[in-house]
């Protein structure tokens, strides 16, 4: 699928405006978004959405709408068709988060005793450890099994599978890994079998939680969620039916501003905060009901 880079150029303190604008307006799409400053003495900022060729028109309007953009000249830039992920990872290096290195082929040198390794090629689906997210649920994980030993975990969202892995390595328990896309879902396949944890992880694509998988698997005794601020709030009632009693969320794919927003939504389904863990301008939360 080809992609479109549609970029317009504004002036300080609007273009900051503008950008955030453009994030709360795609929160929920998960579309690239980047601000590169292109006159310092000037001023001017350079904004730009990536988005499939074929939503382009629709993204302009919402552009427009979100960021106020007006008559603003929003170009377009047609982007060459390559696996932008696998080419972003070539130059990566293996990342470690307490005793879990992720890596990739190239790297399994790197692997020292007592290292939970987790192996993960450059694939179609988001989840390698080296954004804040990931790697924070890595940390809160480690912490959280240690502390409750949990029997059963549910990965909602899971991508490359890299917590799933994670799990089973840790605890060796069973894990139902799921994610509404099936790319994905065949990623995460395949890297649960590379990673030989295929005995204690299930993998499903899985749209919200009215696939009957949930309830033939679950109720979980951790429920681990790297997604989105938005789904996370609007999935607290369902998170509160199938976790299992005395059971913990790790939720992460949030925002620093966006945190005190899903605690809300949580306490409000009678969860309670436990924990907040920083990274890189994001957050990943412990909650317990």
């Amino acid at each position: 699928m080809t992609q479109t880079r549609l970029h317009f150029i504004a002036i300080k303190p609007a273009s900051t405006a503008m950008f955030a604008a453009l994030e709360r307006e795609f929160d929920d799409d998960g579309l690239a978004i980047a601000i590169v400053e292109i006159d310092e003495d000037a001023g001017t900022e350079e904004i730009s959405v990536y988005a499939e060729t074929d939503q382009a028109d629709e993204i302009e309007l919402r552009m427009r709408g979100a960021a106020g953009a007006g008559d603003t000249v929003i170009a377009r830039e047609a982007l060459e068709d390559i696996d932008w992920v696998t080419k972003s990872l070539e130059g990566l290096k293996p990342v470690r988060s307490g005793r879990f290195l992720v890596h990739g082929a190239h790297d399994r040198d790197k692997r020292r005793v007592g290292d939970i390794a987790i192996e993960i090629e450059a694939g179609l689906a988001f989840g390698t450890g080296h954004h804040g997210t990931t790697s924070g649920c890595l940390d809160m994980l480690a912490s959280v099994v240690r502390r409750e030993a949990p029997r059963s975990a549910l990965d909602l969202g899971t991508g490359s599978a890299v917590l799933a892995i994670a799990l089973a390595r840790l605890a060796r328990i069973r894990v139902l890994a799921t994610d509404i896309d099936p790319v994905a879902t065949s990623v995460a396949r395949q890297n649960v079998r590379l990673n030989a944890v295929g005995a204690y992880v299930k993998t499903a694509t899985a749209a919200g939680f009215s696939n009957p998988v949930f309830a033939q698997t679950g109720p979980f005794d951790l429920i681990v969620a790297n997604i989105l601020a938005r789904p996370l709030m609007r999935m607290a009632p369902h998170m509160a039916t199938h976790l299992a009693p005395g059971g913990s969320l790790i939720l992460s794919g949030i925002l620093d501003r966006q945190r005190d927003a899903v605690i809300a939504a949580y306490v409000g389904q009678r969860f309670r905060h436990v924990h907040t863990l920083h990274r890189e301008g994001w957050v990943t939360l412990h909650l317990k009901r």
